[in-house]
């Protein structure tokens, strides 16, 4: 009876270890995601019914970006994106919809030098999000900004916006010199 006694003591112990060891896990993951992310780690969780499901997916966002060939631009990359984007500025004056129309384009043309895919917005979001998770909120405020641009329902200080929006993405991705881990 004693035998029967400290085994079911030791199997007991050892389920509540591993449960604590679960809950450590769970937290350092959940803490690494939202050091990791920022913002965008919250977004995420308002998505989604459960944090586990936001959790996995910022973690298959991790694994699909680690798959990606993201790198740095050359000098002279950096530096004609760098003119090319004080021309777009110097445009706005008299063609603020069209600058920003331009400066989008001029953020995608970055990614695509750095070896982000760039045909949906959504997974342009997804994959800028492991490594530009502070940036995000200034391109989504900028796309849409843009978006609206596009049929005529955006003021001037609206497009203004927009560009300061998407400076702070371009800037950002130009000088990125990692892989964003």
């Amino acid at each position: 009876m004693d035998t029967l006694i400290w085994v079911a003591v030791v199997v007991v112990a050892i389920v509540a270890v591993a449960a604590v060891a679960y809950v450590v896990v769970q937290q350092q993951r959940r803490s690494r995601l939202r050091s990791r992310f920022g913002p965008e780690y919250e977004r995420t969780v308002a998505e989604h019914e459960s944090k586990r499901e936001a959790e996995q997916e910022l973690i298959a966002r991790e694994q699909r970006h680690a798959e990606l060939d993201i790198k740095p631009l050359s000098e002279e990359s950096r530096d004609a994106y760098a003119n090319r984007w004080a021309i777009v500025q110097e445009r706005f004056v008299d063609a603020p919809g069209s600058a920003v129309t331009e400066a989008d384009q001029l953020v995608t043309e970055v990614m695509a030098e750095r070896g982000y895919p760039t045909e949906d917005f959504h997974q342009r979001i997804a994959d800028l999000s492991v490594g530009h998770a502070e940036t995000l909120t200034h391109y989504r405020k900028a796309h849409d900004i843009s978006e609206r641009a596009g049929r005529d329902e955006a003021t001037t200080e609206e497009l203004r916006q927009a560009m300061v929006h998407y400076r702070e993405l371009f800037e950002d991705l130009l000088h990125e010199k990692t892989r964003g881990r």
